[in-house]
């Protein structure tokens, strides 16, 4: 069963997979490269969100069921996913 995020996650990675084509167009047509740069920075938050995206939804959906069920560990799993947004 697919996660409830991965539609969002596919989304964003497929506008990020559109800019790179850009990019690589702009570096083939000699744009500047201040222009490339920033362009290239967009992509990167872009896939560095869907990595934040895709990690927040396997804790949820991957390890928050079976640390519930254990009991105690759901403390754990609060703290696990403060830190996570962090990656």
């Amino acid at each position: 069963m697919p996660h409830q995020n991965h539609p969002a996650i596919i989304k964003r990675l497929k506008r990020a997979d559109g800019h790179l084509q850009t990019i690589i167009e702009m570096i083939e047509s000699d744009r500047p490269c201040l222009l490339i740069a920033q362009q290239l920075q967009a992509v990167e938050s872009a896939i560095e969100s869907a990595k934040k995206a895709l990690i927040h939804d396997h804790i949820s959906n991957c390890l928050e069921r079976p640390l519930k069920t254990a009991g105690p560990s759901g403390r754990a799993l609060k703290e696990f996913k403060l830190i996570a947004k962090y990656l």
